[in-house]
């Protein structure tokens, strides 16, 4: 993990909804940091440098420096709650990180070579039932995304969970409920347009036939 995200806080001690309104309207978005032996506490973030941070896929599976009043803290991300109409951030959560403890963190998936598959060279299209999955592992473990190689994909040809390569130390979560959880996350399928014109050449054979 070579990206390091930081993000200045300030405390915050009054609460209710009237004073996370007071602090929207300054331009910054109220947030908690929880989890480990130390009590919850609350802060302030500013709107533009979490913006700034959030363009970047990595932050949502990176650990995470949360600085409040000079005091650093590792944490993940855990939660985000937008405005449903405008471009703002109302809330955020943030989970304390210890070494000696596993985590729970979704990670992307990054599909390589999807252009050059065997089957969408064939006319077929990659569908994506997954764009992310949940992995256990320790902090120092945690993968920036896993990447899944289409290259080899015939038509008709999927990709489940059990097939993507981890990183050592890293589990899938739903493969621990058990074989039927072993679902697909990619697959290649004929497109309608390329199933249209085999059609039409059967007729073709057909007419010339008769």
């Amino acid at each position: 993990m070579s990206n390091v995200f930081e993000f200045v806080a300030t405390s915050r001690e009054k609460t209710g909804k009237g004073a996370a309104r007071a602090v929207r309207r300054q331009g910054e978005i109220p947030a908690i940091i929880y989890g480990g032996k130390a009590a919850p506490a609350m802060f302030n973030l500013n709107h533009n440098d979490v913006n700034k941070h959030l363009q970047h896929e990595a932050v949502y599976s990176h650990i995470l420096e949360v600085v409040i009043n000079g005091n650093s803290e590792k944490a993940i991300l855990k939660a985000i709650q937008r405005h449903p109409a405008r471009p703002q951030i109302l809330h955020m959560d943030f989970l304390r990180v210890n070494e000696s403890e596993k985590l729970k963190v979704h990670v992307p998936l990054h599909f390589k070579n999807e252009a050059i598959s065997e089957g969408v060279k064939k006319g077929g299209i990659a569908t994506h039932a997954r764009v992310e999955v949940e992995v256990i592992c320790f902090p120092s473990a945690l993968p920036e995304y896993l990447e899944i190689d289409l290259q080899h994909l015939d038509l008709g040809d999927s990709v489940h969970l059990s097939e993507i390569l981890l990183p050592d130390g890293v589990e899938i979560l739903e493969l621990s409920h058990g074989s039927e959880h072993d679902t697909a996350v990619v697959s290649i399928i004929a497109s309608r347009v390329a199933k249209d014109e085999d059609d039409d050449n059967e007729e073709e054979v057909v007419v010339a036939a008769e």
